[in-house]
């Protein structure tokens, strides 16, 4: 007979390898749809937030810190596909009774809102479905409010096709920017690190300022401030450089909570550090029509002065507490480093050569 352990252990690694292929065909389609757009931009918005609720229900359990229950996940995935199939094949006719919502329309766009929305509590928790919930309850209900909160009135079908369908709602351009330009450079980012960069950049700047005074700390900030040119994500650069800067950092006599602080406040520069920064500068570009080089341009004194200030405040801190760094026999050298890890660079120096030629964000992360 068998053994049920060893059929469960069996099962649970089966589970990160679905999740792999997931993502993977999830990345493929991007890269596709970016060289050689085969679909429509409404099909390339439901497809792939299809595959985004796919991968967060494969992702995240929905109570606790337990792994998905798996039918349940696979249940939840596939009906989030499968609303995308449903704006693919009948895109046509979607477009010709636009805003004449028949019974498997409505069907349809009630499954969509209702999976966002428990994909956004897995994910953020209870406070943004919750005051998403509010919102929508207005849209429903606000003609019967007193006074200045009263609106006219909105149908159910109005709001289900406001939603789900057309290029509003949760197809609006947040959607499209993450579709074609935020999900791409995420990739490239995660690449470069997969690669090797994150090492590059913290032996960098730990053999400029390690043996400074405050060196851990200063270390913080400048290995955040390049990681920032390849991940444009706070949390990805706390996830990257901070399991390795904050223990130094206590290691050498900060404050717990300081060291915390410097690295979440040095991290979240990365959002506004060219040359690719956050997400909000992809939608700044598309909402405001302006080229994202123009973006690029304007952020980069403003993160470097973000930067620079970050690192002064270290200094005095570790001025005021006398805390040295280490010992210089001990530091990397950062010429080696470079020396050994050079190429790595290159898809960096590319990306900024074609942002400067014209270049529109989709092709440049196709291109690096």
């Amino acid at each position: 007979m068998s053994d049920p352990q060893q059929g469960l252990s069996a099962n649970t690694g089966d589970w990160p390898k679905a999740l792999f292929y997931t993502a993977l065909v999830f990345s493929i389609f991007q890269i596709i749809t970016a060289a050689f757009h085969p679909v429509s931009t409404q099909v390339l918005r439901a497809t792939h937030v299809g595959f985004l609720l796919l991968v967060v229900f494969l992702s995240y359990p929905a109570r606790g810190k337990t792994q998905p229950w798996q039918p349940l996940a696979w249940l939840l995935g596939l009906a989030g596909m499968a609303t995308a199939a449903y704006q693919w094949y009948f895109e046509a006719d979607l477009i010709q009774r636009s805003g004449d919502l028949t019974d498997s329309d409505m069907v349809i766009g009630i499954i969509l809102i209702a999976l966002v929305f428990e994909a956004a509590r897995r994910v953020m928790g209870w406070a943004l479905p919750i005051i998403c919930s509010i919102f929508l309850a207005y849209g429903l209900f606000g003609q019967y409010l007193p006074g200045e909160l009263m609106h006219r009135g909105y149908g159910f079908d109005q709001i289900i096709n406001q939603l789900a369908f057309g290029t509003e709602g949760l197809y609006g351009t947040p959607t499209y920017v993450s579709a074609t330009y935020i999900f791409l450079f995420i990739l490239f980012g995660s690449f470069l690190e997969q690669a090797g960069m994150i090492r590059l950049f913290t032996d960098f700047a730990m053999g400029l300022f390690g043996h400074k005074l405050g060196g851990p700390a200063k270390v913080a900030v400048v290995s955040s401030a390049l990681m920032g040119t390849i991940t444009g994500s706070g949390v990805a650069n706390v996830v990257t450089t901070g399991q390795f800067t904050i223990p130094l950092m206590k290691r050498f006599g900060y404050r717990s909570a300081f060291a915390g602080g410097v690295e979440a406040t040095s991290s979240m520069g990365s959002q506004i550090m060219p040359p690719i920064m956050g997400a909000v500068a992809f939608i700044m570009a598309e909402t405001i029509n302006v080229p994202f080089i123009e973006i690029a341009k304007a952020a980069l004194i403003p993160a470097l002065l973000y930067f620079c200030s970050v690192f002064w405040m270290v200094h005095l801190e570790a001025k005021r507490a006398n805390l040295c760094g280490l010992p210089k026999d001990q530091c990397p050298n950062p010429w080696a480093a470079i020396k050994e890890r050079w190429y790595l660079l290159i898809p960096l120096f590319i990306l900024v050569y074609l942002l400067f030629s014209g270049r529109t964000p989709c092709s440049l992360a196709w291109w690096v």
